[in-house]
């Protein structure tokens, strides 16, 4: 009797909870809203979600700022305070809920909030959800929402004067809660955004909804165990060891509020079809929207996410610890029922960086400051971050750092996750991968200029040359031409060639580059399995125009000719390929390859050998089913391109017919 009297209760309290939630109303705040430069009079039309460069950009006060060298020509609107407001009703059945309360989900960052001319909130991180009691403030009618946003390039120079002589490496951008990457990276521009970037919104209620327990229907362990080679570093996934095959994922925007369903399901795409199980959330940018966990669980893609810390120590105060601990616990809370992720990461190479980028010497730290710095760090990333994980999700492992040792040092290669750039910054030959294998390589990669259609979009004819003001423009890497030279000199073509060479087919060339280079790497740490149980590239995707490692073009996201090797090296119907003969030593003769168009198809043919065919029409952005393959003589191969195109310009290219030309 007793049992169902329980039940009994218990239905009561479900059903209760259900007319509660049923009565509870939220409105959603993106209407109406008006924005205007601090202490001027004139307001202009904003949209919300947002950030004030699209704002600017849509009321023509800016130029474009991907085009040309335009990001100079913007860099005043971050040194600038901000106001956005707008009004919006509420009705006098949703004054009467006893609860009323203002919810932002995303403002971007240093945002001072006032309801009918009261001070309500004051934010101070982008990835915190924030809450404003408002139910004494708000009144039938029209009600007045205002929204101040300091400058956050202002207020993070003024913290790091302020602690001076003290200095935490390596840019002030490590004392604010942003997404760092918009201080500017070695593929991003600089636009230090601000912005309601989610949609805003008030909720009325009686009772609050009781939080539901999360399940997670696997298991999912990480596996580090010493062995007689070092110490492994896979997953296991309900039990059984699983290979990782994947890149690492950066925004898809420069501008976060453009990264709508439709780019996301793009992106997502391009993993998906080049055979990808994992995609590293890297430390540098945001945690996604859910609909990109979304379609990872859809898909079956593996996260590895990272928290929003990278390449930098940190401030120890009580203040900074308070707010990541809120933002870590929100965060978690509203991720961890997403089945893809498998895999908390406290930072992004900020325990190598502090160890091995020679910060102590380039900024002349003391032994107590560096002292200082660094136990900051195992509190709030050994400590602190593990202990609030655990408290709202017990289930999934946590790392501190990715990786624990610089790609130098012999034991990046035996243990723990690798950043391998021993390619790309040390200047290594491609080969030396055959050496230098990791038990799970979480970065590596080759470098390559976007697709030429790109390249077209961002430049004017008179900027097509090497290495115009504007090309190097959009090339952030540290000496980047220079290291492609030094790579294309040993594997492709003579470096006194290559300043000869017209921008499409130095591009092509970088393509062809990054093609050999990823189709090998990834064949050789496959081929090391199970000492090597992971392969994620640097990187899958660009967030503007730019000379990067990415696999993918920001414009459409279509890929570019490393995509293609991925693709196929990344298949589990066969074991990739290695062949790791230079191009630059092959005997090539002209395949004369001729073509026809047969409705979306392209039939191509070659009388001999030929090497990285690609193909591109005029005007098309989107994928193809193949490109930059390899024909073989007599052989017959169609492509096929998405849609109908009337009178298509189409040009072909071969490894043949480019280097002929220099």
């Amino acid at each position: 009797m007793n049992y169902k009297k329980n039940v009994y209760r218990l239905l009561c309290i479900g059903l209760l909870n259900l007319s509660s939630a049923a009565l509870a109303q939220h409105m959603d705040l993106k209407k109406g809203w008006n924005y205007r430069e601090q202490k001027t009079q004139k307001w202009y039309p904003a949209t919300v979600p947002g950030e004030i460069h699209t704002d600017l950009l849509h009321n023509k006060a800016i130029p474009d700022p991907f085009y040309r060298d335009n990001e100079k020509k913007v860099a005043w609107v971050e040194r600038k305070n901000w106001e956005y407001k707008t009004t919006f009703q509420v009705s006098v059945a949703t004054l009467k809920k006893k609860n009323t309360e203002l919810v932002f989900d995303g403002l971007d960052t240093y945002a001072t909030v006032y309801l009918n001319n009261q001070l309500v909130l004051k934010a101070d991180n982008m990835f915190r959800q924030w809450r404003a009691d408002v139910k004494k403030i708000l009144k039938p009618g029209n009600n007045d929402l205002v929204i101040v946003f300091q400058s956050a390039q202002n207020v993070v120079d003024s913290l790091a004067k302020k602690d001076l002589p003290f200095i935490i490496p390596d840019n002030p951008r490590a004392y604010v809660r942003k997404a760092q990457y918009h201080f500017g990276w070695d593929w991003g521009p600089k636009f230090t955004t601000c912005g309601i970037w989610k949609i805003p919104r008030l909720e009325a209620y009686n009772t609050k909804e009781e939080e539901q327990p999360y399940v997670l229907n696997r298991k999912i362990e990480l596996v580090q165990q010493p062995d007689s080679l070092g110490k492994s570093f896979y997953f296991k996934i309900d039990g059984k060891p699983v290979y990782m095959k994947g890149a690492n994922y950066i925004p898809s925007d420069s501008f976060l509020s453009r990264v709508t369903k439709k780019e996301y399901e793009k992106v997502i795409a391009l993993a998906k079809d080049a055979n990808m199980n994992m995609l590293r959330v890297w430390g540098g940018g945001i945690y996604e929207d859910d609909y990109f966990y979304d379609l990872c669980d859809k898909y079956g893609i593996n996260v590895w996410q990272d928290f929003m810390f990278a390449g930098t120590m940190v401030p120890g105060d009580k203040a900074f610890f308070d707010n990541v601990r809120e933002e870590v616990k929100y965060q978690v809370k509203r991720l961890r029922h997403h089945p893809s992720i498998v895999l908390w990461c406290g930072n992004n190479e900020a325990d190598e960086a502090f160890k091995n980028w020679g910060w102590q010497k380039s900024m002349k730290m003391s032994k107590q400051d560096s002292t200082r710095l660094w136990k900051d760090y195992v509190r709030l990333f050994q400590d602190s971050i593990p202990k609030w994980v655990n408290e709202v999700d017990g289930k999934r492992p946590y790392i501190s750092s990715s990786p624990l040792f610089h790609w130098s040092e012999k034991e990046s290669v035996k243990q723990g996750d690798s950043h391998y750039w021993g390619t790309w910054w040390g200047l290594e030959d491609i080969e030396v991968t055959q050496k230098k294998t990791g038990r799970f390589v979480s970065e590596y990669g080759m470098q390559s200029l976007p697709n030429y259609s790109s390249i077209e979009k961002f430049t004017l004819p008179e900027d097509r040359y090497l290495y115009s003001d504007v090309l190097q423009a959009h090339q952030k890497a540290g000496k980047g031409f220079l290291k492609l030279e030094s790579y294309l000199h040993r594997y492709f073509i003579d470096s006194t060639k290559i300043k000869k060479m017209n921008v499409e087919d130095y591009t092509y060339l970088t393509q062809c580059l990054q093609h050999y280079a990823l189709k090998n790497s990834i064949g050789i740490h496959r081929s090391k399995a199970p000492y090597n149980m992971g392969t994620l590239v640097w990187q899958l995707n660009d967030c503007w125009p730019v000379a990067s490692w990415s696999v993918t073009d920001y414009d459409n996201r279509q890929p570019k000719a490393a995509w293609y090797a991925m693709r196929e090296a990344y298949r589990d119907d066969k074991t990739p390929e290695i062949d790791l003969t230079r191009p630059k030593d092959l005997l090539l003769e002209d395949p004369k390859i001729s073509w026809q168009i047969k409705g979306n198809k392209v039939i191509l043919k070659a009388l001999k050998p030929a090497k990285y065919v690609c193909i591109s029409i005029k005007g098309y952005t989107a994928k193809w089913s193949d490109n930059y393959f390899d024909l073989k003589a007599g052989e017959e191969k169609a492509i096929s391109f998405e849609g109908k195109i009337t009178k298509p310009d189409i040009k072909v290219f071969s490894l043949y017919e480019v280097l002929k030309r220099y």
